[in-house]
């Protein structure tokens, strides 16, 4: 039997296909969707008839011993009559047609999960009847919870008496339900509440790494802050390195003159002193939590991150919420003057950033660009420390304290604006 012709397995990994689409179950839910389902045969070719007559003989006997009977369901077999040169009348299996939803189903040994999904289906729906669209179209989705569905449905009969509860989701009191239960299953719950909920308990715009407390207003843990105060006078009860709630550090009672930004956490710790000043360990992407402390709008703020795409485009987003913020060590002086050192960045950048200085652009094109090497990237902890105290100090002559704010302003005259979180 030559592999080129349709075997019953062929067949099976075909409607198998289907299956994993969740095509048959959504059907058998509306079963007056489905049609009888007609699928070509790939057979002998009368060529082939002649040379391995015996083999295209067994072929056909493989496909006649699993067709359907008066007692077996399956598929119904359409011929093609013909009359061979040599060989004479004979036909041959041109294509297997499944009559019903229910013969595809025992062909494909699947009938305990259609039973199942057609419980399921019935006892959701009885409960919360706008859950029909969204089951249909996820019927496998469906049968992946069946041992979790009183837990679910608990959480949306919940969820429907107290829209956007405004409590943690450790304090649900919901039997059997836990954080972990939660957090396990939030994907599936996204889908669920939204369905369910009314569209005023449902926000659509929420985003981030707590999108699902915000998305249907639970309480999330909140963004923290961590700083180190580079002025001595300024520590709280003796503390100098400091991790807070974000919206705490918006009301931080010390509010230094100067304010530096570091990605790296050992660059930060290392920081040269400055007098009223304090340096906020980076968070990368995350940046944005600083929205809230509207006090730094006001002040010199100085960012220092890897120089490679990523670090310029966090300079481009932060400036959205301090228009003023300036860069330092990310110039293309220190990118050159550190040739050995440079590294590989896995992920570059390639977009527009419309809130760099021309002289930030400059460096940031040519590394886009591939100008010096192939997505090049200068990490921060490998510049020379002689060069990061030479550049502090630089910073503090320029801006000193009782100057500080008028020549920020007119070094770099961009008007502040509201760009409130």
């Amino acid at each position: 039997m030559t592999a080129a012709w349709t075997r019953i397995q062929d067949l099976k990994d075909r409607l198998e296909k289907k299956w994993r689409k969740g095509i048959f179950l959504a059907e058998w839910i509306t079963p007056e969707s489905f049609t009888p389902l007609r699928i070509p045969l790939k057979h002998p070719t009368a060529r082939e008839l002649t040379h391995d007559f015996a083999a295209a003989r067994d072929w056909v006997v493989h496909w006649v011993f699993h067709e359907r009977s008066p007692t077996q369901p399956g598929f119904d077999i359409e011929w093609h009559a013909f009359t061979h040169r040599s060989l004479g009348k004979n036909r041959l299996p041109r294509a297997v047609i499944f009559p019903t939803l229910a013969d595809v189903v025992y062909f494909l040994g699947k009938n305990r999960q259609v039973q199942q999904f057609h419980t399921l289906f019935h006892t959701i729906t009885n409960r919360f009847p706008q859950l029909g669209g969204l089951l249909l179209e996820h019927p496998l989705t469906v049968l992946q919870h069946d041992k979790v569905w009183e837990k679910l449905l608990a959480i949306l009969d919940f969820m429907t008496g107290h829209p956007r509860p405004g409590i943690y989701i450790r304090q649900l009191e919901i039997p059997g339900v836990d954080t972990k239960f939660i957090e396990t299953h939030k994907a599936w719950l996204v889908k669920l509440l939204t369905c369910v909920l009314p569209e005023t308990a449902v926000d659509e715009r929420a985003s981030g790494q707590a999108v699902f407390e915000n998305r249907f207003g639970f309480l999330s843990r909140p963004a923290r802050v961590r700083f180190r105060f580079l002025d001595p006078d300024l520590s709280i009860m003796g503390l100098s390195d400091l991790e807070i709630p974000a919206h705490d550090f918006a009301r931080l009672p010390e509010q230094p003159d100067t304010i530096f930004i570091v990605e790296n956490d050992i660059s930060a710790l290392s920081f040269p002193p400055f007098p009223n000043a304090l340096v906020i360990f980076g968070r990368g992407y995350s940046l944005s939590v600083l929205c809230q402390a509207r006090w730094i709008a006001d002040k010199p703020l100085w960012y220092w991150g890897d120089l490679d795409t990523h670090g310029f485009a966090m300079i481009d987003m932060i400036r959205h919420y301090f228009p003023r913020t300036r860069s330092f060590l990310m110039d293309e002086d220190t990118l050159l003057s550190h040739k050995s050192l440079w590294g590989k960045e896995p992920s570059p950048v390639n977009r527009d950033l419309p809130q760099l200085l021309p002289h930030e652009a400059r460096v940031y094109d040519a590394l886009r660009n591939h100008t010096h090497a192939p997505n090049l990237r200068l990490e921060q902890e490998r510049i020379s420390f002689a060069l990061v105290r030479r550049a502090v100090k630089n910073i503090r002559l320029r801006w000193n304290k009782h100057a500080a704010e008028r020549s920020f302003t007119d070094a770099h005259p961009i008007q502040a604006k509201d760009n409130s979180c």
